[in-house]
């Protein structure tokens, strides 16, 4: 046992934090989005949607965001056609979560995990908000690739941003680098 230990302690942190975390964005879900009619995505995922829309604005592209009628999304607009949604699954924040419970897990000091869970976070959040700028505008100039783009590049995209920090953090910050 004693030759897994590592192992082992890391599998408690990371599960530990995980659904630490998860509970508190479960908790939240359930009291700040409305699942039936009229339906009303949590603050979080419309903020995203607004802020999606400003990004799109500053590039010149006159965009709109309106809560859905018919599901628990909100609704991207560019020239006044609906060109995508925003989910709760697209604001970015399960994927934060998943990223602090990593960092946590392969600990550095104290102050560099608070800090480097933070920044990473606020990263993987603004990177998000282009994600879903830049897949709006290529869904509306080429909607015929949406699945493509949708299912593969753009996930790449967030889960590239997260597996480079891990890798920053694991070789320059955590216990673990040495």
């Amino acid at each position: 046992m004693k030759k897994h230990k590592n192992v082992v302690f890391f599998l408690i942190k990371f599960f530990a934090t995980y659904f630490i975390l998860f509970a508190i964005y479960a908790t939240y879900l359930q009291n700040s989005q409305q699942k039936e009619v009229p339906f009303r995505t949590a603050t979080i995922t419309t903020t995203v949607a607004e802020q999606t829309v400003d990004v799109l604005e500053f590039f010149g592209f006159y965009a709109d965001y309106k809560q859905h009628k018919e599901e628990l999304s909100v609704k991207l607009l560019i020239d006044n056609i609906y060109t995508a949604r925003v989910i709760e699954g697209c604001n970015s924040i399960s994927i934060i979560i998943l990223f602090i419970a990593f960092i946590v897990a392969f600990a550095g000091s104290i102050k560099a995990t608070i800090i480097f869970s933070i920044l990473g976070s606020l990263f993987i959040y603004v990177i998000n908000i282009f994600r879903i700028a830049f897949l709006t505008v290529m869904i509306f100039k080429y909607p015929n690739k949406q699945e493509f783009l949708h299912n593969l590049v753009f996930p790449a995209i967030i889960y590239g941003t997260v597996f480079l920090l891990w890798v920053l953090w694991v070789n320059k910050f955590s216990n673990y680098k040495k």
